[in-house]
């Protein structure tokens, strides 16, 4: 039988909250009657977070770790960690102590009536106007732009049937855009959760407002692959098409004067841009064809779709039908 409760938590140089952090999320699930295991994904820190995290594992085997040889992002650690956790419901937390374990309760009771993934809202976040303010911005224009109406993307808490772990692929700093990822796979059912968030009691931020920047530049690539990622000569074709009809409708006009009113077209700036126009049309959609044959080599890997669920019925004889 599965545990009812994965927990992953992404750390990084964080050897003076791991202990007290393993001692509340215990705490927490035993008095909420949970069954859990825990993983612990260490990014490359060169602190004694490995050691303690070794140690939490020899104690108690609900505890799991992972150790990547250099750091490689959260990203990566909760990439990791989705491939190795097995629970019926997966949450992820940071590693600082900010998020609060007493949380998991009511965001188990959240994924049980029905969500496929809840996120955290702080709500009142214990951070300074420097990362309050760009967070709010940025939050506000990943809403508008997803379709999403979470007002948190970026909170680290969170909770997900695990199916939808096992279906989405996280990679670059693509860990602020899950809810998007899981809604692109066919997740709809999503949720927000006011949470608390503590004050940061050791160590300092590992994140600056390069952050943000990454992260608009990662928006516009989720945006691009959630809705065209599946069909790139929708988006290349249609481009280029209408760079083409725009080339091909100045040159005609050019054509038409030049043979009609004997106009001459050579010291013409038009003529320069329906030639152009036309050129980046075609290579537009070119690039569009390239991409679709690129996609079908990587759809023959990878299966295309998520199924929800599947009821079948096996034949026990040659003449029963199979029932989907």
């Amino acid at each position: 039988m599965l545990p009812v409760v994965g927990i992953i938590v992404p750390v990084f140089e964080e050897a003076g909250t791991i202990s007290a952090l393993a001692d509340e999320i215990r705490e927490v699930c035993d008095e909420a009657e949970l069954t859990f295991q825990v993983w612990f994904v260490d990014d490359g820190s060169s602190d004694d977070s490995w050691g303690e995290i070794a140690r939490r594992c020899a104690a108690d085997r609900r505890f799991n770790g992972i150790r990547f040889r250099r750091n490689y992002g959260k990203s990566a650690a909760l990439a990791a960690g989705f491939e190795h956790v097995n629970a019926s419901i997966v949450i992820t937390m940071d590693g600082d102590l900010q998020d609060d374990p007493n949380e998991i309760p009511q965001l188990v009771h959240a994924i049980n009536q029905g969500l496929d993934l809840v996120s955290g809202w702080k709500k009142s976040r214990k951070d300074p106007l420097s990362k309050t303010l760009p967070s709010r911005f940025f939050n506000l224009v990943t809403r508008i732009v997803s379709g999403i109406p979470l007002h948190d993307f970026n909170c680290g808490l969170k909770a997900y049937r695990l199916e939808v772990v096992k279906s989405i692929k996280v990679y670059g700093e693509m860990h602020r855009y899950i809810p998007l990822l899981a809604k692109w796979e066919g997740f709809n059912r999503i949720g927000e959760l006011p949470v608390k968030h503590r004050p940061r009691r050791h160590g300092r931020t590992k994140f600056g407002l390069e952050r943000y920047i990454r992260g608009c530049l990662d928006l516009v690539t989720v945006s691009f692959l959630t809705r065209f990622g599946a069909r790139p000569m929708h988006f290349f074709g249609s481009m280029g098409l209408l760079a083409f009809l725009g080339g091909f409708i100045i040159s005609l006009w050019i054509t038409i004067d030049k043979l009609v009113y004997d106009n001459p077209v050579g010291d013409r700036p038009a003529l320069l841009l329906g030639a152009l126009l036309i050129i980046v049309g075609v290579q537009a959609m070119c690039t569009g064809f390239l991409g679709d044959l690129i996609l079908r080599g990587r759809m023959e890997e990878r299966q295309p779709y998520v199924i929800a669920e599947l009821r079948k019925k096996v034949a026990e004889s040659p003449d029963e039908t199979e029932q989907l």
